[in-house]
């Protein structure tokens, strides 16, 4: 009976196989679909690099970017970057699918978080090192985003710039109670002065945002090295139609070539493929109410 079976599978005239015409259908395309890619530089002062950045694909349709930003002031800025998104990674792994994404994401950040502080406890050297940490999670028809520090993530929609995490500095602190303009704000001494970082403490508040994304959206994670040498209103210029590891490079090249005096490093997502939206109704009232929530 084996044998028989076996000669009934290798000869293409028996039942076994599929009648003409009814071959089986290929795989249907996924409903969404990106491309993702991180890169990061020293800058053009610096031998040294403390930014450090990571892309990871889980499946055709859920993939994870972060940027790190080692805080200089004290020693162990780039062992706490490097550990940052290594352990987010690996926890993120750990965890598993089968985990809310969100929840998944921010006990990734938790574990950075503990294993930076528990490193700089035990060996004095490291004392204090902490870091920024930004993550990004698609997750099929949404990009979840748990952040920490000055790092930031941007949206670009229809050639349209949107910062969409808030900076945990002192200076942008004074700026949300309307205490410093946005102009001051760009040069002021305390822009880079941290009230939040990772490592710093054993728990650390993590802001989480959640986005529904579109075709043709483009998500930049990026340190400060990249926002403060760079004019964001000029990102969806440099990165235009570019793929993802392109689009980081030339980010990246754009704030060397004016003298970028910090590490400068990003990470770029582009949706290549999602649903349409209907469009909503009720005149540019909702339009903007869509584009805001």
């Amino acid at each position: 009976m084996s044998i028989a079976k076996e000669a009934n599978q290798d000869d293409p005239g028996h039942s076994g196989n599929l009648p003409a015409g009814n071959e089986p259908s290929p795989p249907a395309a996924p409903v969404y679909a990106f491309d993702m890619a991180a890169f990061s530089h020293p800058g053009t002062e610096r031998g040294d690099n403390e930014d450090s950045c990571v892309s990871h694909r889980e499946s055709d349709e859920c993939g994870l970017v972060a940027v790190a930003d080692g805080v200089s002031s004290y020693d162990g800025g780039e062992v706490a970057s490097q550990r940052a998104t290594e352990v987010l990674v690996r926890s993120f792994k750990e965890q598993g699918p089968g985990v809310v994404t969100m929840k998944r994401l921010v006990r990734a950040v938790q574990q950075a978080n503990i294993e930076i502080y528990d490193t700089a406890v035990v060996v004095p050297q490291l004392r204090r090192m902490c870091t920024t940490l930004t993550a990004v999670v698609l997750d099929r028809g949404e990009a979840l985003a748990a952040h920490v520090g000055d790092s930031r993530l941007y949206l670009i929609r229809e050639g349209q710039v949107l910062q969409l995490t808030k900076d945990h500095t002192v200076a942008a602190e004074r700026a949300s109670l309307g205490l410093m303009s946005k102009e001051r704000l760009r040069n002021h001494p305390d822009r880079c002065v941290l009230t939040r970082s990772v490592g710093r403490e054993l728990i650390v508040g993590v802001d989480r945002l959640t986005r529904e994304i579109e075709q043709d959206d483009v998500l930049i994670v990026c340190s400060d090295g990249l926002y403060n040498s760079l004019d964001e209103a000029e990102f969806p210029r440099i990165v235009g139609s570019l793929d993802a590891d392109k689009g980081c490079r030339a980010l990246v090249d754009a704030a060397n070539s004016i003298g970028a005096p910090d590490n400068v490093t990003a990470a770029v997502v582009r949706i290549t493929r999602a649903p349409a939206k209907a469009e909503p109704t009720g005149g540019l009232g909702n339009r903007l109410r869509r584009w805001l929530r």
